[in-house]
């Protein structure tokens, strides 16, 4: 817990929790060591830099082990009259509550299993390593810190940490296309944040803080002259987490983006960046601006419905010949998650304070089981090919990834054997309904049904007759060659990713057990 204590010359001493906050300073302190033995470390020794960040990931993780009970707080502010050990509620800068635990648990586990699926596409791809791992870990660090900021300047700082080492990650592909996706997602991440950082202030210059919970106090006390600013602040702050968690209309980077991309890299933007641009979504909407919650509910449901339609409808285009087409579909299916994960915050903005927590608690299982699932198809398109009608066949030559490829589809489409993609969808369906948002659980139903037809078609095509019996499509896509032996990080990443999925469809309950600790204290 953190302790705060007053001098005698009236200066104010706060000691840190280092334990609350260790998860994100391992990783950030392991990205610092991997840039600086780049340095030093001969080229043929620099594939260990990708085991040691894989470590440090698995160190993060274990570090949240202590802080189940979600008591920890640091970085607090104070009066200087505050005494030591007051129990008093006052607003801190980083909160390691359920919530946050969670939240960086998604994050930090995405992150491992994004880093174990990379340890085979930077040496595939010749990307730089030492460059590559920096960059991961740094954004992952930003992931991590993000669920857990109590005010806006953290949370912002944190988003930027997020994204500014992934507009570099996407860049790294070196043929052409990496630069032109960077440079789109960066302009587009500059135009949300310059937007968000306007609300920022505007919310500042209304309430006088920039803490959460003393932002949701002041709030119904705004004087009528500044009730309006106070509105424009909150919604323009929303644009740029809007924007991370690829929510319609600030998705138009997506496909582009991911199809540019190493796989890997796009693998970590759909699940570790969205989790985390989600996470800060909920917390400034929720937490910060709960009095505007039918305002944003309302909002934000019709964002959902949008983002879920236009995304189903972006992948229904989608031509299996095409280059590129496994991975621009997973794109478009992206944001037609991003809706489905909006639907529970938007149900929250119909709640009270004391029973905002089931809906929330949807987001964070939703989350989790998205987040597994969909790193695992981004695993098998990194072992197989870029192009959908490359995987005609896959079970006569590559019965386990063809296997491993159709449960994470089926998961993603809400059907049997994939039981976790249909619990997911039916607590989020449950959360609209109990908001009294019927008609968008009803939307919800129609696109679930429509996504069907491509999870289902792709899935189909493992199980067709092959060309060529005895051949396998090669990772660029073009032309087959004998099917070669699976790299041990990427079937590591494969395995993990298959095994908790079936784990979690047999007991379901499981991810609810989780995320019930997710709720807001």
């Amino acid at each position: 817990m953190v302790t705060l204590a007053v001098a005698q010359s009236g200066s104010l001493i706060q000691s840190i929790d280092w334990q609350a906050v260790a998860p994100p300073l391992i990783t950030a302190a392991v990205a610092l060591g991997v840039l600086v033995a780049d340095l030093f470390m001969p080229a043929r020794r620099k594939p260990l830099l990708g085991w040691i960040s894989v470590a440090g990931l698995a160190a993060a993780l274990l570090s949240l082990v202590p802080l189940r009970d979600g008591t920890h707080a640091t970085f607090c502010l104070r009066s200087l009259t505050t005494v030591a050990g007051a129990t008093d509620n006052v607003p801190c800068s980083y909160v390691a509550d359920h919530f946050a635990l969670v939240f960086q648990l998604l994050v930090l586990g995405g992150a491992l299993l994004v880093a174990l699926l990379s340890l085979h596409s930077v040496e595939e791809s010749r990307l730089p390593v030492g460059e590559f791992w920096f960059l991961l870990l740094s954004s992952a660090a930003g992931a991590a810190l993000l669920p857990a900021a109590r005010d806006l300047a953290t949370l912002v700082v944190a988003l930027e940490v997020v994204s500014l080492p992934a507009f570099a990650l996407v860049g790294l592909r070196r043929d052409g296309r990496g630069g032109e996706a960077a440079l789109k997602f960066f302009l587009s991440s500059v135009t949300a944040t310059a937007v968000m950082l306007l609300g920022v202030s505007f919310a500042y210059a209304a309430t006088g803080s920039l803490y959460l919970s003393q932002i949701a106090a002041a709030l119904p006390r705004v004087p009528a002259q500044l009730s309006t600013l106070a509105m424009v602040g909150a919604v323009l702050t929303l644009v740029g987490f809007a924007f991370k968690t690829a929510v319609v209309p600030f998705h138009f980077w997506v496909p582009d983006t991911y199809t540019g991309a190493p796989v890997a890299v796009a693998a970590y933007l759909s699940v570790v960046s969205k989790a985390a641009g989600l996470s800060g979504l909920a917390l400034v909407a929720v937490v910060g601006f709960h009095s505007y919650g039918r305002t944003w509910g309302l909002a934000l449901a019709v964002l959902a419905a949008l983002t879920m339609t236009i995304g189903n409808t972006g992948a229904l285009r989608q031509r299996p010949a095409a280059p590129d087409s496994a991975v621009r579909l997973l794109a478009w299916s992206s944001i037609a998650q991003a809706g489905y994960l909006l639907v529970p915050i938007a149900a929250a903005g119909y709640e009270t304070a004391a029973t905002v927590r089931d809906p929330l608690g949807a987001t964070v299982a939703y989350g989790l089981i998205y987040g597994l699932v969909n790193i695992g198809a981004f695993a098998v398109v990194a072992l197989v090919a870029r192009r959908i009608d490359a995987y005609r066949g896959l079970f006569a030559t590559r019965p386990a990834a063809a296997l491993a490829m159709a449960f994470f589809l089926l998961c993603l489409a809400g059907l049997p054997p994939g039981v976790i993609g249909l619990f997911g969808k039916i607590v989020v369906f449950r959360a609209a309904v109990d908001a009294g948002l019927g008609w968008l659980a009803v939307l919800m139903a129609v696109n679930v049904v429509v996504a069907l037809y491509y999870y289902l078609s792709w899935t189909a095509t493992l199980f067709q007759s092959a060309t060529e019996p005895d051949a396998v499509p090669t990772a660029g896509g073009g032309g087959t060659a004998r099917p070669r032996r699976i790299p041990l990080p990427l079937a590591l990443c494969l395995g993990l990713a298959a095994v908790i999925g079936v784990v979690l469809s047999v007991a379901p309950q499981l991810v609810l057990q989780v995320a019930s600790g997710s709720l807001f204290g």
